[in-house]
């Protein structure tokens, strides 16, 4: 029984991270998509990936869509007086030549209507809308409820 546990204990790092996964549209190159677990299905969920813009061209994310929330919109994190709020983002700039990172306190999706709490381990797909690449859908990874992003580092070793 030992021997069983160490084994699933030492295999666990050598499974696939979806939020290691990386996908390309056009010059860009999306990576790191993940959210965090949600305490249950009434509270809204997050979602954060990073975007690279490999070309000579901006581009703008202009929308997300989730079949895992009712309403999915782009939000921003803003300080004003040391008072945090977080209004909509009719887009989000990608300059060409630059990393964007929807991440904790800045740019990140909110995923409010969740049809389901978001339960470490599971996964859902999300479709990310470019001004000028278009579409393209990734797998988000869920992640526990503290993490501050995936360990891609050890990711498939």
């Amino acid at each position: 029984m030992k021997a069983l546990i160490l084994f699933a204990v030492l295999a666990l790092p050598a499974a696939p991270v979806l939020a290691c996964e990386t996908f390309t549209l056009g010059d860009l190159t999306i990576e790191h998509a993940w959210s965090r677990a949600t305490i249950g299905a009434d509270r809204p969920g997050v979602f954060y990936v990073e975007i690279t813009n490999n070309g000579s061209a901006d581009d703008a994310l202009v929308g997300i869509t989730t079949s895992a929330a009712g309403m999915p919109m782009l939000h921003e994190t803003v300080v004003t007086d040391g008072i945090a709020s977080m209004p909509h983002a009719m887009s989000i700039p990608v300059p060409a030549g630059q990393d964007v990172q929807l991440a904790p306190g800045g740019y990140h999706g909110m995923l409010m209507g969740l049809t389901t709490a978001l339960k470490d381990g599971d996964s859902f797909p999300l479709t990310l809308t470019f001004q000028n690449a278009g579409d393209i859908t990734v797998p988000v990874e869920v992640l526990s409820m503290r993490a501050e992003g995936p360990d891609c580092a050890h990711a498939g070793q």
